[in-house]
């Protein structure tokens, strides 16, 4: 049997309420093997619920939920992940080294933990006690713990929060490799410039639901909006007050505008203003992307309960 075929995690309509409040409403989501998939969405809108489901942490009042084709809860799928979640309670007085040992105790085949350190850029705090670490280092530490049993599928839930550029470029460096060796990701962030960066696919979640999913260039492709950045000798005052611009202001002596007409707004340009050069037209980001969606969802949420 190609087990490379079954999906490495799937929720198939799975839903979670707690009291009242429904987390996760007919939810589905497949991760597939060697893939890195972006879990995003505002706060509430049922990304660590949908995780909990999948790592086994709570059962599903509804639908299926499935790890390498197993319950969450079987201790042969459990041996095949890595997990790095937003809170970790680690002892303190333990040294970096006696983490790492320790947790990898519990796998059948760990990395060697000279190679965790590495990966992780951790090789310099082996011998310091958790507890005197910087937040940046700890959550490095963490990342380490997460990697050394060498998961099928590594779970990282705001894996860069509190560490500097240089420390979150590392990482990034670090899950692109694990992903190049056959690793699936399973990734939330709020930065989105790291899902765009890391991404092979997207799924935008609001109100326990996904609202879509897809590549980034695909949810990009969703949102009109564009960029457009040049040097004119027109006011941004003058600009702002075209009817097909939504944004304008000065940068650095450019002149940057955001419109959902880029055709009619860069001729427009063009007509009144004989000096205009070095004219960029880009497509929305991916933080443009994610604001329109999640307006969207919240804007037609609003509209059903105001209907009902």
């Amino acid at each position: 049997m190609d087990t490379s075929a079954i999906p490495v995690a799937r929720l198939h309509g799975a839903v979670k309420r707690y009291g009242g409040l429904t987390a996760v409403d007919g939810l589905g989501l497949t991760l597939h093997h060697g893939e890195l998939l972006a879990l995003l969405g505002p706060n509430g809108a049922g990304k660590s619920s949908a995780i909990a489901l999948l790592l086994g942490l709570h059962r599903a009042d509804a639908g299926r939920v499935e790890l390498f084709g197993q319950d969450p809860q079987r201790i042969e799928a459990r041996r095949r992940i890595g997990v790095m979640l937003q809170n970790a309670s680690l002892p303190a007085t333990l040294r970096v080294r006696e983490l790492l040992r320790l947790t990898a105790s519990y796998y059948p085949v760990p990395r060697v933990l000279q190679e965790s350190a590495e990966l992780a850029a951790i090789a310099d705090l082996l011998d310091r006690p958790y507890g005197k670490l910087s937040g940046g280092q700890q959550r490095r530490v963490q990342f380490a713990l997460a990697l050394c049993g060498r998961p099928r599928l590594l779970f990282l839930d705001e894996p860069t929060v509190g560490m500097d550029i240089e420390a979150r470029q590392a990482l990034w460096a670090a899950i692109r490799r694990l992903v190049d060796e056959g690793c699936s990701v399973l990734l939330t962030t709020h930065y989105l410039e790291e899902a765009e960066a890391l991404a092979d696919r997207v799924c935008v979640m609001a109100r326990g639901r996904a609202i879509h999913e897809g590549t980034v260039d695909e949810l990009r492709a969703r949102v009109s909006m564009k960029r457009i950045r040049c040097l004119s000798t027109l006011p941004p005052e003058l600009v702002a007050g075209w009817p097909e611009v939504a944004e304008a202001r000065v940068e650095a002596g450019r002149l940057h505008l955001a419109t959902a007409e880029a055709e009619v707004v860069v001729l427009r340009l063009l007509q009144n203003d004989a000096y205009l050069r070095e004219l960029e037209v880009q497509r929305a980001g991916l933080a443009e992307a994610f604001t329109e969606l999640t307006r969207d969802a919240a804007e037609a949420s609003t509209d059903q309960r105001e209907a009902a």
